[in-house]
């Protein structure tokens, strides 16, 4: 389906009813479309009943709206089975089970934890706990003057005593789309499983977890357009089946005694308790929806706005932006104003209708590799356009003489 900006504009409530506002924080989160709040509204008016524990009519259908969803994401991901989607509430959920059941199970004094400069502080915090509790340690790939990831240090980062390689997919301060194919391919030659952290390529790159050959890969609902507090794992079936559970509680057993316990079999082994049902049913339509205006459509102009912006943000220079590799970065801007704090420019601008982030992004050290405290953001979505980036130029230069 062809991209029409007024078109899929007015599916977006928030953006109708704040006509004014140019919202360029898509990589925070991302406005709902009329269809997902609908759905999530369907489900509490007529399908509200808890899952897998009901005969009854409304269980039924809740369950059906729940396992859909699973489905919808399976067939999104590419993945070979519904068994390997496990909900969780969200990216930083979905890292902090992995990073947990490795612990458990996996890690210790003379093990070493493989991640990367440039991650978000959920694919860095929950291995430095692991770390911690397990006596294991943490290495990095290292990251280039140009914002890509160093790869001629790979190989010698994987070492036998690697347990597990963590990385972005891309990067939400950079926007540097990393080659995880090829990284996973010379991670798995010396044995080592790999997780994708994929909350910023899910809603603007087609991924694949099977050509991708990711052994974990996990995301976001409410940066695809869908809900907060819902996301996803991707787990491979072999590797879920190994691997103990996380949380105990209903739902994810198979037998208790009171000395014990036996565990249900996949995906519920990972989902105790009452899961978010009515986030997975918006989960599931938000997917859908996505699919409906192509996602390579939405590449394509993701790419073009992100180029398009880094030119007329060259022309000023007072603007510093972050560095990513031309050819290889998407979604977002991150830039600082000579002189100026981030936060500062930040409230200028929200007065004059632009919503940008400002601040580290949930990843200091990645600006601290560059010699920042912090940075301007402007990441955007598929109702994003042009001409609001030329507005956006000129209320920068409209900051810097009120500013300076």
């Amino acid at each position: 389906m062809e991209l029409t900006e007024t078109d899929i504009r007015y599916e977006f409530p928030v953006l109708r009813n704040h006509p004014d506002i140019v919202y360029l924080d898509s990589g925070a989160t991302t406005q709902k479309p009329e269809s997902v709040i609908r759905r999530i509204d369907r489900y509490y008016r007529q399908e509200n009943a808890n899952v897998h524990r009901g005969i009854h009519s409304l269980g039924e259908a809740a369950t059906e709206a729940y396992e859909g969803a699973r489905g919808k994401v399976q067939k999104f991901l590419n993945a070979r089975k519904r068994e390997e989607v496990i909900f969780t509430g969200g990216t930083t959920d979905a890292i902090n089970l992995v990073a947990s059941v490795f612990r458990e199970s996996l890690l210790g004094p003379g093990k070493r934890i493989l991640l990367t400069e440039m991650e978000h502080h959920a694919n860095l915090v929950p291995w430095q706990l692991a770390a911690k509790r397990s006596g294991a340690e943490l290495d990095f790939i290292p990251l280039a003057d140009d914002g890509s990831l160093d790869l001629n240090r790979l190989d010698e980062k994987l070492n036998p005593d690697v347990a597990v390689l963590a990385l972005t997919h891309i990067s939400n301060v950079l926007g540097t789309i990393n080659p995880v194919k090829e990284i996973i391919g010379r991670a798995h030659a010396e044995g080592i499983p790999v997780l994708v952290d994929a909350a910023q390529s899910i809603p603007r790159l087609p991924v694949d977890v099977q050509a991708l050959g990711a052994d974990f890969l996990v995301f976001s609902a409410h940066k695809v357009y869908g809900p907060t507090g819902i996301g996803v794992l991707y787990g491979r079936e072999e590797w879920l089946e190994r691997l103990p559970p996380w949380r105990g509680g209903g739902d994810m057993i198979d037998t208790v005694e009171l000395d014990g316990s036996t565990w249900n079999t996949l995906p519920y082994k990972f989902e105790a308790g009452t899961p978010n049902i009515a986030g997975a049913a918006g989960t599931g339509a938000a997917l859908e929806w996505l699919e409906r205006r192509d996602i390579r459509l939405i590449s394509d102009k993701e790419e073009y706005l992100t180029e398009y912006l880094r030119s007329r943000l060259a022309e000023l220079s007072w603007i510093k932006m972050l560095p990513a590799p031309e050819g290889t970065r998407t979604g977002l801007v991150s830039f600082t104003m000579d002189g100026i704090h981030p936060y500062d420019a930040a409230q200028i601008l929200d007065r004059k209708g632009f919503a940008l982030r400002s601040g580290h992004h949930c990843a200091q050290p990645l600006h601290r590799r560059f010699g920042l405290e912090g940075s301007l953001r402007a990441s955007f979505g598929v109702y994003n356009r042009e001409s609001e980036l030329d507005r956006l130029v000129e209320a920068l230069q409209e900051t810097r003489r009120f500013l300076a």
